[in-house]
C-alpha cells in the first residue's frame, strides 16, 4: 500500500507509522517538515504539496479548520481510499462524500497525542472496503481500540471529552494560586497533573477544538452557578453532579 500523508506533523507521522503502508510520501506546506517526517520512517520520502503522483491511499492530517479544503484538493491523488485524522467528523465526512467518489472513504480520530499512543480511535466509514479494513486492522494491531461510530455521536461526545474538559482544566490553571506542593490534596494534585499534561503543547490545536465544538460556555455557566450558590443551593448542585 502506497500512502500519501498531507500534513507531516505529529498525527500524520503517527498514522503513517501504524496504518500498514509499505511506502509513505509526506507533503506539507513546509517542505522541511515533510523531509523531517520522511527521515523518521524507512521507505518514506517527501513530495511537493502539489504533487500529481497517484497513491493507493491519501490521508489528510491537517488542522480541522482546513480539512475539507484539503480533501477537495488532494482526494484525486488516491486510487483506492481517502481518509483523514483531523479529529472532526461533520465537515470531513461531508467532504469525503462529495469529493472522493469512487474510492473507499473513512474518517479516523485518534483520541490521544502520538506520545500517549496507543488509545481509542473512533471511525466513521463513508464507503468501506478492503483498504479501509486493512488500515483499521493495522491500527488495531498497534494496540489501538478502533471502533465504528456516527458523525452525530462522535461530535456530541467531543463537546464533553474535549471542549468541556479542556475548558475546565484550563480554567483551573488560570484561577489556581501558586502553592507549596505539600499542600496538594487527592483532588488538587491530579488536577495540577492534568494542567501539566494539557499545557506545553500546541495551543492552536486546542483553539481549533474550542472553535469547532460547543461546550466551553456550559462549563463557565456551571462554575458561575457554583460560585454564586448559597449553602443549600451548593448542596443541591453537589448532589446533582453525582447523579
Amino acid at each position: 500500500m502506497q500512502l500519501l500523508v498531507v500534513g507531516a506533523g505529529e498525527m500524520g507521522r503517527w498514522f503513517a507509522a501504524h496504518c500498514g503502508a509499505e511506502s509513505v510520501a509526506f507533503a506539507d506546506r513546509d517542505p522541511e517538515t515533510a523531509r523531517e517526517a520522511a527521515d523518521t520512517l524507512e521507505r518514506a520520502d517527501a513530495v511537493a504539496l502539489d504533487t500529481r503522483r497517484a497513491f493507493d491511499v491519501v490521508c489528510l492530517a491537517v488542522p480541522m479548520s482546513v480539512t475539507a479544503t484539503a480533501i477537495e484538493t488532494h482526494a484525486d491523488r488516491a486510487t483506492r481510499a481517502v481518509v483523514d485524522v483531523s479529529g472532526e467528523m461533520r465537515d470531513a465526512v461531508d467532504t469525503l462524500e462529495s469529493h472522493a467518489a469512487g474510492r473507499e472513504r473513512a474518517s479516523f480520530h485518534p483520541l490521544f497525542s502520538a506520545s500517549n499512543a496507543p488509545g481509542s480511535v473512533p471511525m466513521v466509514t463513508v464507503e468501506g472496503g478492503p483498504t479501509i479494513d486493512r488500515i483499521a486492522a493495522a491500527l488495531e494491531s498497534a494496540g489501538n481500540d478502533v471502533f465504528e461510530t456516527t458523525v452525530a455521536t462522535h461530535d456530541d461526545a467531543m463537546e464533553t471529552v474535549q471542549a468541556k474538559a479542556h475548558t475546565a482544566v484550563l480554567a483551573y490553571a488560570l484561577a489556581a494560586g501558586d502553592v507549596d506542593q505539600r499542600f496538594h490534596t487527592a483532588l488538587s494534585g491530579p488536577l495540577s497533573e492534568l494542567v501539566d499534561g494539557l499545557t506545553g503543547n500546541t495551543p492552536a490545536v486546542y483553539a481549533e477544538i474550542q472553535d469547532r465544538f460547543e461546550g466551553g460556555e456550559a462549563v463557565a455557566e456551571a462554575a458561575a452557578k457554583l460560585a454564586e450558590a448559597d449553602h443549600d443551593a451548593f448542596v443541591e448542585l453537589y448532589e446533582e453532579a453525582g447523579e
